[in-house]
């Protein structure tokens, strides 16, 4: 069987539960080295990496091979608000900057990943 490809969207702060639970399910259902899972946040999704508790099921995740990613556009519109400064330095080193979201969604779809938005 050939490689299952993945990726997750998440641009509202409010589905991260959901798409946490759809990517623990899914690595329950399909061995980690037969699939490859991507996580994508941009806009205000982006806030999660400022909330511990999502931060540890995603070093988990990231653990069993999942690809979290931050869109740098949305980094640095909306990376600091209020006592929260969420930047590109102090992410931790399991999630990954593409540029822009758009582009990496787009990019990944081309490349056979099937697109998923909770």
């Amino acid at each position: 069987m050939e490689k299952l490809k993945v990726i997750f969207h998440v641009n509202e702060a409010e589905k991260w539960e959901v798409v946490l639970g759809n990517v623990t399910n899914l690595l329950r259902d399909v061995s980690p080295d037969m699939i490859e899972i991507r996580v994508l946040a941009n806009g205000p999704s982006i806030s999660a990496f400022s909330d511990e508790a999502r931060l540890s099921t995603m070093a988990a995740l990231s653990e069993a091979g999942v690809k979290f990613l931050a869109c740098r556009n949305s980094l640095n519109k909306l990376g600091c608000s209020g006592t929260v400064c969420i930047t590109e330095q102090n992410l931790p080193p399991y999630i990954g900057v593409v540029p822009a979201g758009i582009t990496e969604l787009i990019k990944r779809q081309s490349e056979g990943f099937a697109y998923v938005k909770p």
